[in-house]
């Protein structure tokens, strides 16, 4: 059966979906925009304070299923300029401590709310 996962310290769904859905250990995280969880308000003025924001917005999913960064297995960065890709792989590196994640990177037209970033991840509970 699967266990929808929300919680208050990541922006609600802004469409039909869910944050998160974890089916047996597996969890999937939709994908995170800078959008802050408190205030409704989206972090544009530059890449890295956008991506930050975005990662925070996973952890804090990842946190309420009982998960953590170290059990990302998948990740998708969506980017609208392929030029950010630096400073977005520098701030996504610092989440982790060894054994990346599968992932990959592509440049998008546009994405939800005109944002630079979106991240998905999916995540396996050892």
């Amino acid at each position: 059966m699967n266990k929808v996962i929300k919680t208050t310290d990541a922006p609600a769904p802004i469409g039909p979906y869910n944050q998160a859905v974890q089916a047996g250990n597996t969890i999937y995280i939709s994908g995170q925009i800078p959008l802050h969880p408190f205030t409704g308000e989206l972090v544009t003025d530059n890449i890295t304070s956008a991506t930050h924001l975005v990662m925070e917005n996973i952890g804090a999913i990842l946190a309420a299923a009982k998960a953590g960064f170290g059990d990302i297995v998948k990740s998708t960065i969506f980017l609208t300029n392929m030029a950010d890709f630096t400073e977005v792989n520098e701030v996504y590196g610092s989440y982790f401590e060894d054994n990346f994640p599968a992932r990959e990177t592509v440049q998008v037209a546009a994405l939800p709310k005109g944002v630079s970033v979106e991240i998905s991840v999916i995540a396996v509970k050892s």
